[in-house]
């Protein structure tokens, strides 16, 4: 030390200045217990209309025809010890469709849970996801709280944590994850985000270590919830350097928690889902809509074409935020376009991202809110935005839940800044200019808050979510195949022949705008099979059943579906056209696809019968009588097939058996004969 120099303590950094209050602000505006009872009824009751809503969408996959769900808790190691769609394919290649695996366990678990005490109800799963939405905006702003905890000013720290939680509650973008009982995997991994880092926050503060172990916890439990949660990982020590004075080393220490749930939910993950690379890919157009057609067939698109039509999407993303009007379920292909970077909304985009990136570096040295709510709607949007790797489809509304919050968070801080006045005096919150912030966030909550409550029923069931986002998405292969499946399986279940008839044409129109947006479309191709099926036109039916083979030689669902066609054209050339050549000639088609079917065989029988064939007919009945032993009607057909060879014991020893098995068939069956 210097001479004559004293031991003077180093000078204590100053606390950002607080914001003197020009004009009276009302009560209400610092009153905690009761902004928490607001957000939660406002965040739960927003979604009351969708407690009379059925299971819709990729309900089916998590809960209805899950074999692990369905089980109750008896499921649950199931859940924890295969992939996500696992329960729902039941089959470990059919759950890797998807690029790299899907390993979401804690839903699925929840799901189980509530089937087994209520059995399949979707008002118990409807009702769960708006109590667990509900708790979500809570915690969002007692986490915003937190984050003001060190400036020492109730009407900042209270304005920011009621806009940015009431903004988040309201915005329409949320239906999809809220609506859809499936979308609990986005509100469970929010939820646990949120309040991981709430725990960790109060642990730096209060210096409880238990807190810390706690928050690695709930981290943990959300990244069993959804992966990408991991982003957290960046978000925590982003959260601590803008919202606290603590050097760079202690920032990083407050991820350490963090870090080691992400490491151990990864180990996890790997073994579960035997090291599936996230990146893989595939040239299938609906898990990969970053392909295109060359030479008549698919191959990926360029470097630049890829870039310029993700940079269009993030574009997209920016606009539902702030105008969430049309809202779609499905965002498949072509919904999305291929662009270039000669269309002017690709560049737009990429200008307005561009000035977010340079809005968080201006506002990074002076910890400005702003540019805090920016990066952390650009580092959540990152995962999910198919620049790091390819989630399987263009966009989703879904994937908007986490990144909203940044976005919530900035509006806030928008506000916030706009009703300062800086003076030499210091920062001035003018009351008269906060007071037009809040009726601007009112009237955008509430407009807001009614596309939410109009948007819910249409949520309602497939049928109702497919035949209204067909007018939004009219372009999506996936959405025209979808609302064909549903016409057709309403179809099948329809008694009037008219009624039937004419979903089955409407299916068909939108199963040609399925093939001509996506030429190699296996399940279209299945679909208008059974949809001319349904229509009789047996010849066209066969001819789609051929080409989903063509594309995919081991379909099993076209090769069984082709049988059943090929039976019922024999059956109807043989019955209703009396062209016994044809029938023959399919229903031994039939016969090879489908060599166990009793009908088919019956129908040889019947028709070789016809024929003059008594030993083909003999051949086929007997086999009926084989499979079905205790079946009359196959032992009197064999009967009469031996009639027409005068083996008169034979053919009175199998009508002996029909009459033991059902006395008076040869009367009924005379009776029969006269009828026709």
């Amino acid at each position: 030390m210097a001479k004559g120099k004293k031991n003077v303590p180093a000078p204590t950094p100053k606390a950002a200045p607080k914001a003197n209050i020009k004009g009276a602000a009302p009560n209400w505006l610092t009153q905690r217990p009761l902004h928490m009872a607001v957000l939660f009824l406002l965040g739960a009751l927003l979604y009351a209309n969708t407690l009379s809503n059925e299971f819709a969408q990729d309900d089916a996959i998590v809960i209805t025809d899950n074999m692990f769900t369905t089980q109750g808790i008896k499921g649950i190691p199931g859940i924890l010890e295969y992939d996500t769609f696992y329960g729902f394919f039941k089959e470990e290649g059919k759950a890797n469709l998807v690029a790299g695996g899907r390993y979401r366990p804690l839903s699925l678990v929840l799901f189980a849970i509530e089937y087994q005490i209520f059995g399949k109800d979707p008002l118990v799963g409807h009702m769960g996801n708006m109590l667990w939405f509900g708790f979500t905006v809570v915690l969002l702003y007692l986490l915003v709280l937190q984050f003001f905890r060190s400036r020492d000013n109730e009407l900042e720290a209270c304005f920011f944590a009621f806009a940015t939680a009431a903004l988040f509650a309201v915005h329409p973008i949320h239906t999809e994850a809220v609506a859809n009982i499936k979308g609990r995997d986005e509100i469970l991994a929010l939820a646990g985000s949120l309040g991981a880092l709430y725990l960790a926050f109060r642990a730096f503060y209060e210096k409880k270590f238990w807190m810390y172990l706690a928050a690695a916890m709930v981290f943990f439990l959300a990244l069993l919830s959804k992966e990408n949660s991991i982003t957290f990982v960046a978000i925590v020590p982003l959260s601590f350097y803008f919202f606290t004075s603590a050097k760079p080393e202690t920032v990083a220490r407050q991820a350490i928690p963090f870090i080691a749930s992400a490491l151990v939910f990864l180990l996890i993950r790997n073994s579960v889902l035997h090291g599936a690379s996230i990146g893989n890919t595939t040239i299938e157009l609906m898990n990969n809509p970053f392909v295109k057609i060359v030479n008549n067939q698919y191959v990926p698109f360029s470097a630049g074409e890829r870039l310029a039509t993700v940079i269009f999407t993030l574009g997209y993303y920016l606009y539902l935020l702030f105008i969430p009007h049309p809202l779609t379920h499905d965002y498949y292909p072509r919904h999305i376009e291929m662009m270039s970077w000669g269309d002017w909304q690709v560049l737009l985009s990429l200008a307005c991202y561009i000035g977010l990136v340079v809005l968080v570096l201006k506002g990074l040295r002076r910890k400005s809110p702003l540019s805090f709510g920016i990066a952390f709607y650009l580092l959540t949007l990152s995962i999910v935005s198919n620049l790091v790797f390819p989630v399987g489809t263009n966009m989703a509304e879904r994937l908007l839940f986490m990144p909203s919050v940044g976005w919530s968070f900035a509006i806030a801080a928008l506000g916030w800044q706009w009703s300062h006045q800086s003076t030499i005096r210091g920062n001035i919150v003018a009351m008269s200019r906060l007071t037009p912030v809040i009726l601007v966030l009112a009237l955008a909550a509430a407009l807001y808050s009614i596309k939410t409550i109009v948007r819910n029923p249409v949520w309602k069931n497939n049928y109702t979510l497919f035949t209204t986002d067909i007018n939004t998405s009219p372009n999506s292969a996936k959405l025209r195949n979808a609302i064909a499946g549903e016409l057709l399986h309403r179809t099948a279940e329809e008694k009037e022949e008219s009624i039937k008839q004419q979903a089955a044409r409407e299916a068909v129109g939108h199963l040609a705008e399925a093939i001509k947006i996506h030429p190699n479309y296996k399940n279209a191709y299945l679909l208008m099979g059974n949809a001319y099926n349904y229509l009789k036109d047996y010849e066209k039916s066969i001819l789609y059943f051929q080409k989903a083979l063509e594309l995919d030689p081991d379909y099993p669902d076209a090769k069984n579906n082709l049988g059943i066609t090929y039976r019922e054209a024999g059956r109807f050339y043989g019955e209703q056209q009396g062209n016994l050549a044809k029938a023959l000639e399919n229903l031994e088609k039939a016969y090879q696809l489908r060599p166990d079917e009793y009908e088919t065989i019956r129908l040889l029988g019947v028709a070789y019968g016809f024929g003059g064939n008594a030993a083909k007919a003999i051949e086929f009945f007997s086999k009926c009588t084989q499979m079905q032993p205790n079946n009359a009607d196959a032992w009197f057909d064999l009967g009469t097939a031996y009639f027409s060879t005068a083996n008169k014991a034979k053919a009175e020893q199998a009508i002996e058996m029909a009459e033991s098995i059902e006395p008076g068939i040869t009367e009924r069956r005379k009776q029969q004969g006269q009828k026709k």
